[in-house]
């Protein structure tokens, strides 16, 4: 955590990935999120993967560092407590991201009413204010028909949410960019986004969109290749399985180099009408380049075919599961400054990261972890919206509110 946006409070109305992300992100920089959710939780708080008690480690990891207050919105009172709160005024408050639907006491024009500078984000799932998840979107934009072999057969997804976690970035982007401008003109917004919108405006960035249009060409799923340039996957003598990438000219001459092929890529390269300094022309002869290459990998074990791409200058990368990954790689312990092994209460001890973000003028704090589901429902009560104990002991007497639980 860093103090970057200290002073700054959110109110997040959220379930699944990208909201939570979106307010997970500005906690880490130091903004102070409260998040609501109904008494019990809501419909993720027990999303796998959980723990034997069935806590959902999900849950936790992406509300790090946030607030917790647990309120029956169901009710008429419930309903008002939680619009006090998101307007509550203040020249650093005001800011309400959800992807709830905007309709009802959560409609804009019902927020806005009780703050006219409020800063209001709504997350959809298209751009009609329709639902979608992340796989919805991925199929829509094309990706699983381009996962996978040449040989073609069925669409095949992905287990990241990409477009979750990037919808989550521009979440807090958009709230930022909106705050800066109320800052400059004293004047609030609502901010729309759409998880479908995130995706084909990523399309039409990396030139898929583009290239359908302009070249009239559909593009195949190539397996492990690398679109447009040199890379591919070769697997040691020994079963370890390598990436190695020849994307600029310097990483090409590093894997000529270290495999002493120079010779023999110059020549296929003339057989085949193709100058492989050039990236498309490797992309072109990448089948034939490889079976030059295959025999080199194989013919080493892991260790000492490592040692050389490294000592080559080779832009690599090793395959290794997540449970390598956690137990294994020195990346994934507290030797990387973005971790640290945190203590989350109902879960257990477990390494937890840091926004990757590092700011030279901010101390990197502690992390945060989750709050416990209603934690600070006495002191966003009081504290935040000013109610004197007895008053908020009414909230508690009375079921609207509940606190830790």
């Amino acid at each position: 955590m860093q103090n970057v946006l200290s002073g700054l409070r959110v109110v997040e109305g959220s379930a699944f990935v990208a909201a939570p992300s979106g307010g997970m992100t500005l906690a880490q920089l130091g903004a102070d999120v409260i998040r609501f959710d109904p008494i019990g939780g809501g419909i993720d708080y027990r999303r796998w993967p959980v723990t034997e008690n069935n806590e959902s480690i999900y849950w936790h990891s992406l509300n790090k560092g946030k607030r917790s207050i647990a309120v029956d919105f169901k009710t008429t009172e419930g309903r008002e407590l939680l619009t006090r709160l998101i307007t509550v005024p203040g020249d650093d408050s005001g800011l309400f991201l959800t992807n709830f639907p905007a309709r009802g006491w959560l409609a804009d024009e019902q927020l806005r009413a009780h703050r006219e500078d409020l800063i209001y984000l709504n997350l959809t799932g298209d751009r009609h204010g329709g639902s979608a998840l992340d796989y919805t979107v991925n199929s829509k934009v094309g990706f699983p028909n381009l996962t996978g072999t040449s040989n073609g057969g069925e669409p095949i997804n992905a287990p990241l949410p990409a477009w979750d976690v990037i919808a989550g970035q521009h979440i807090a982007l958009g709230l930022l960019a909106a705050e800066r401008q109320r800052t400059r003109t004293g004047k609030g917004q609502f901010v729309k986004l759409a998880l479908a919108d995130v995706a084909l405006a990523t399309m039409g960035h990396l030139g898929y969109i583009g290239e359908a249009m302009i070249n009239g060409s559909e593009r195949e799923p190539i397996g492990n290749h690398i679109y447009g340039t040199f890379g591919r996957d070769f697997k040691s003598r020994d079963g370890g399985r390598v990436m190695i990438v020849g994307v600029s000219g310097n990483q090409w001459r590093a894997i000529l180099k270290v495999t002493g092929l120079e010779q023999a890529v110059a020549s296929l390269g003339q057989s085949m009408g193709l100058d492989f300094s050039r990236e498309g022309d490797r992309y072109r002869g990448r089948e034939a380049i490889c079976q030059l290459l295959e025999p080199w990998f194989a013919a080493r074990d892991y260790t000492a075919l490592t040692a050389e791409l490294e000592t080559a200058g080779v832009c690599w990368g090793k395959y290794q599961s997540v449970s390598e990954l956690v137990h294994n790689d020195i990346d994934c312990s507290t030797d990387n400054p973005l971790f640290e092994q945190v203590e989350q209460p109902g879960i257990g001890g477990y390494l937890v990261p840091h926004n990757p973000l590092g700011f030279g003028a901010a101390e990197r704090l502690p992390v945060q972890p989750a709050p416990r589901l209603g934690q600070h429902t006495e002191e966003i009560l009081m504290d935040v919206l000013g109610m004197s104990s007895g008053e908020a002991s009414r909230y508690f007497d009375s079921g609207i509110v509940a606190g830790d639980t």
